[in-house]
């Protein structure tokens, strides 16, 4: 046999052994899957799979997605696609737990009837009004049922965590109680804030009345947000609850954005407090909060637009902190996996080592940090002007901590009597029954919607909320925490992810610092040139006549006026010039990464195969002349 003709045997075995190893990789590793990405977004975490190793009686779930109308719609195809196949994956993992049933309804058919009676959104498709669907409804064997409404290709990070939550919602249907005690309205009963929506899908919401003397047993954990002058025997109450066992988040603000309250008409110059703190409670923990003061941090400000002396731009404004990684514990289920929180008007909580209780940091600052007086803060609302009083103290400021440990009562002669009617609490405990779980946070406007919620349209007209930020996340993870499941956390976090570019961020602060230190210095020469100016136009202005109401000034007063005004030209061109020099540094950075990113790594892969493909040749060429 010739060599041509072993060459075409050899490439029609290869031919074949490929089809042969296709054939058998899509019968036996169809659920084979590597996640490269960083945050192993696509890996079925360790909560869900603990979900669904707790379900106890079959789960059936409908997904009702319309193929074939979306075929020509990209970005809803591709990730109906991703839905389906994790949905599969769900299945697989549950051990006959999990009943899937994909269903394309057709138009004016039983299906559709179906879809729209649980709930699934109508969602219209090109100019005919053909309406497709794409959600998913699950029942159990006590015929509960949970749905959700339509998947949203924005939302695709929080997939598995909406998936989840909805089995893990029917496999344990009873609701855990969360008792809410709140004086800012939009978190107490009728409030509007998206986060109370998001907390009651998953739990039974009690209201509690802002002077209540008694919280029940069967409050599982307790909300407190913004306490605001709390009288004794509310106080008593939250301390025998925790004391009891009871699980506590306490939500205090040095100054609240959302605090509605107004100057009295009467002393207009006396400004309402908008602060709230429970002292004696912190006392008794090992904790302390100084309402007079606001943290601070220059590297995790939120830059805002400000309508400044330049017109529009864009400035940090310290006392908005958006915390990161390095701001989050790592050691926390609640933080660990979040990406990004935002906080307004926060305070410091300083932790007393002596108290002997475990007080965990879950929300800190950076070394950059620095306490602003808080009417500093509310008198001078000028974004520049505050960065002109920061002055680094190097130091981290903890806004957020998890207590645990035992702790005495902040009352420890018993029930306050008021006016001496109040009779002894035989149930009174002076110190906990066990370790305490508490959270305090030293900031309310985390909970407040514009801090981490954007409400967009989807196409069939609805609001949905789109999060910018990991704050509700932060909340029912602590809810989560609080009772003893954990399941759902690592989910949760996976909701936003992002990947800033640092050192362009750094090298944006440094350069916008030195024009800051540049701006101040020549807006006090401008200043200066101004009163020069306005000194020489006040001499005696001409009398009545042709030329009267003009101001008279003599030659060397209008040579020296048009030198202010060439200063002032000039003043402002050193202005453009320091901002296009930000800019330039800031593009370089830019363009610089986009090139390592773009064109070096497969040039470098190009310059690889090329060596090996002359390489290979240089060893064909001696192995002929050999």
């Amino acid at each position: 046999m010739n060599r041509k003709a072993l060459s075409s045997t050899g490439l029609l075995l290869a031919a074949i052994l490929f089809l042969a190893v296709i054939t058998v990789s899509n019968a036996l590793l169809t659920g084979l899957r590597i996640d490269l990405t960083a945050a192993q977004l696509y890996t079925l975490s360790d909560g869900t799979r603990r979900v669904l190793a707790g379900i106890d009686e079959p789960i059936r779930l409908r997904f009702y997605y319309s193929s074939a109308l979306f075929a020509d719609v990209p970005q809803i195809a591709t990730y109906g696609d991703r839905v389906r196949e994790l949905l599969r994956e769900y299945v697989r993992a549950a051990d006959g737990k999990l009943e899937l049933t994909i269903i394309d309804p057709e138009p004016f058919s039983e299906t559709e009837d179906e879809a729209v009676a649980a709930g699934v959104q109508q969602i219209p498709i090109g100019q005919a009004g053909e309406m497709g669907y794409f959600g998913l409804v699950g029942s159990n064997l006590t015929d509960d049922e949970l749905v959700i409404p339509v998947f949203q290709p924005g939302r695709e990070a929080s997939l598995e965590y909406e998936l989840s939550r909805l089995i893990h919602g029917l496999a344990h249907p009873v609701k855990r109680k969360v008792g809410v005690m709140s004086w800012l309205p939009q978190f107490a009963e009728g409030g509007n804030a998206a986060l109370l929506r998001l907390v009651a899908e998953g739990y039974d919401i009690t209201w509690l009345p802002k002077d209540t003397r008694n919280i029940g047993a069967d409050i599982d954990t307790l909300v407190v947000i913004h306490p605001k002058e709390v009288g004794k025997l509310t106080r008593y109450a939250i301390d025998q609850f925790i004391l009891r066992g009871g699980r506590a988040m306490i939500f205090v603000d040095p100054l609240s954005e959302e605090d509605p309250v107004q100057p009295d008409p009467a002393r207009p110059l006396i400004l309402p407090s908008r602060s709230s703190n429970m002292p004696e409670l912190f006392a008794a923990w090992g904790l302390s909060l100084d309402t007079s003061m606001i943290v601070t941090d220059v590297s995790h400000a939120i830059r805002v637009q400000y309508a400044g002396g330049r017109g529009q731009q864009e400035v940090e404004f310290l006392p908005w902190l958006a915390l990161g990684e390095r701001g989050l514990s790592q050691e926390e289920f609640s933080t660990n996996q979040l990406a990004r929180v935002h906080l307004g008007n926060a305070g410091e909580l300083v932790i007393d080592p002596a108290a002997g209780t475990e007080l965990i940091p879950l929300l800190s600052t950076g070394p950059q940090s620095m306490l602003l007086e808080t009417d500093a803060v509310i008198f001078q609302r000028d974004p520049a002007r505050l960065l002109g009083l920061f002055q680094p103290e190097d130091k981290r400021r903890h806004i957020a901590v998890r207590l645990s440990g035992q702790v005495a009562s902040s009352f420890p002669e018993g029930r306050p009597k008021i006016e001496g009617l109040m009779e002894a609490d035989p149930d009174f405990r002076a110190e906990s029954a066990g370790p305490v779980n508490v959270v305090v946070v030293a900031d309310t406007d985390i909970l407040a919607d514009r801090f981490w919620v954007r409400f967009q349209q989807t196409p069939a007209g609805a609001t949905t909320p789109t999060p910018i930020a990991d704050n509700a996340s932060f909340f029912i993870n602590l809810l989560d925490q609080l009772g003893g499941s954990e399941d759902l956390i690592s989910l949760r976090s996976r909701a936003i992810y992002a990947r800033p570019f640092t050192r362009v961020e750094e090298i944006r602060r440094e350069a916008e610092a030195r024009f800051r230190d540049e701006e101040r210095a020549l807006e006090a020469r401008l200043a200066e040139t101004e009163k020069r100016i306005e000194a020489l136009m006040t001499p005696q202005q001409a009398g009545a006549g042709e030329g009267a109401g003009q101001v008279l000034l003599t030659e060397a007063q209008r040579a020296e006026l048009e030198r202010f005004r060439e200063e002032q030209l000039r003043t402002r061109r050193e202005l453009r010039n320091v901002q296009r020099e930000l800019q330039r540094n800031i593009e370089q950075m830019g363009n610089t990464l986009k090139f390592i990113n773009i064109g070096l790594v497969p040039l470098i892969i190009a310059v690889i195969a090329l060596l090996a493909a002359l390489s290979r040749a240089a060893m064909r060429r001696r192995a002929r002349l050999a």
